[in-house]
């Protein structure tokens, strides 16, 4: 059965504090059906429209909305630029969104590079930094304009985080910028193939262009909100396109410095769960420190007669994704000393 679970089913002696809604890979194109890079898995390029407006309905309809939607990245697929018609599929896809009740949070990942510059990104209806929370009296957590990243509170004490997961990225820079230039060096010194979107031989797969990497600078801030995230209780939600728990995802679709994102995470104790995109076949893990990571399944690889997104139900004591078609559901629970004392 695919219904809203009841929530009294769900969890004895607990209620609902509030909902969101997740979906990822969208990657809509005006096109037939066609298949992965590998050949082995089928995209069904047109649908996934139809996909995202049933997913949209169903959170319209629920009893109590979701306070909000996150949408994992990729919004449009890379094959629009070689058609070149990324504004009118995007603005196709904005205008499905309209349709939403709640706000939308909109990650970027490498297919809206394909299309786009960041700088076009920056200044388009996919920057939802608007939404953004402002801590006030703590200057540090305030993002840097060098990359796009943000947080805000959906619900009282509880914190999520948008990162940018291409701040270090050839995709979607100017070729004769300074930025181009260092993290081109960084994926040839770790990634010696002619073609730099093959993991072939490496040690290190997820070194492809069509992955990127955190700055120093954001892992810097993302440690001040996390800080600050202790030092008041609150729990927080990570989201990212790319993943960066090996035992979630295909190591090749791993964040290029995901060490370093987890060595920030695993030092604070306030973080729940990590939701990505990317990988579109979905994953799941725990890690040694009780942090969750969900690889969310992409509807871009969703049959028709299928679905691809899910709603998180947030408890005192955990957190319960309820998902929809090809989407497990998953309980994950709080670390101990972070349940709310009721």
């Amino acid at each position: 059965m695919d219904d809203k679970p009841d929530p009294g089913t769900l969890s004895e002696n607990s209620e609902v504090l509030f909902s969101f809604g997740v979906i990822a890979d969208i990657q809509y194109a005006d096109l037939e059906d066609g298949y992965n890079f590998q050949g082995n898995r089928r995209r069904y390029y047109r649908h996934s429209l139809f996909h995202l407006r049933g997913a949209i309905e169903h959170w319209n309809r629920e009893g109590s909305p979701p306070r909000c939607v996150l949408q994992l990245g990729d919004i449009i697929d890379g094959y629009n630029a070689q058609y070149k018609v990324s504004e009118k599929s995007l603005e196709l896809v904005m205008n499905t969104f309209q349709m939403l009740k709640v706000p939308v949070h909109h990650t970027w990942g490498n297919h809206e590079f394909y299309n786009f510059s960041r700088n076009y990104l920056t200044n388009s209806k996919l920057n939802t930094k608007f939404l953004e929370d402002q801590i006030v009296h703590h200057p540090k957590t305030v993002p840097s304009e060098d990359y796009y990243a943000y947080h805000f509170v959906p619900f009282p004490q509880f914190r999520f985080i948008l990162l940018d997961a291409y701040d270090l990225s050839v995709l979607g820079v100017d070729q004769s910028s300074p930025k181009y230039q260092q993290c081109l060096k960084i994926l040839r010194e770790h990634n010696p193939n002619s073609e730099l979107n093959s993991p072939q031989g490496l040690s290190e797969p997820q070194f492809v262009q069509f992955n990127g990497g955190f700055s120093q600078e954001q892992l810097n801030w993302l440690n001040e909100v996390l800080t600050f995230s202790d030092t008041n209780q609150e729990k927080v939600v990570i989201v990212s396109h790319l993943p960066i728990y090996p035992e979630a995802s295909d190591s090749v679709c791993l964040a290029w410095n995901y060490r370093d994102a987890l060595a920030v995470i695993w030092s604070h104790k306030c973080v729940v769960c990590f939701f990505a995109g990317h990988t579109h076949d979905g994953g799941y893990s725990e890690d040694p420190f009780g942090v969750h990571h969900i690889n969310l399944e992409g509807v871009i690889e969703t049959a028709p007669d299928s679905q691809a997104f899910g709603t998180v139900y947030v408890y005192p004591d955990k957190m319960m994704l309820k998902g929809r078609g090809r989407v497990p559901d998953r309980i994950m629970n709080y670390k101990k000393e972070n349940a709310f004392q009721l």
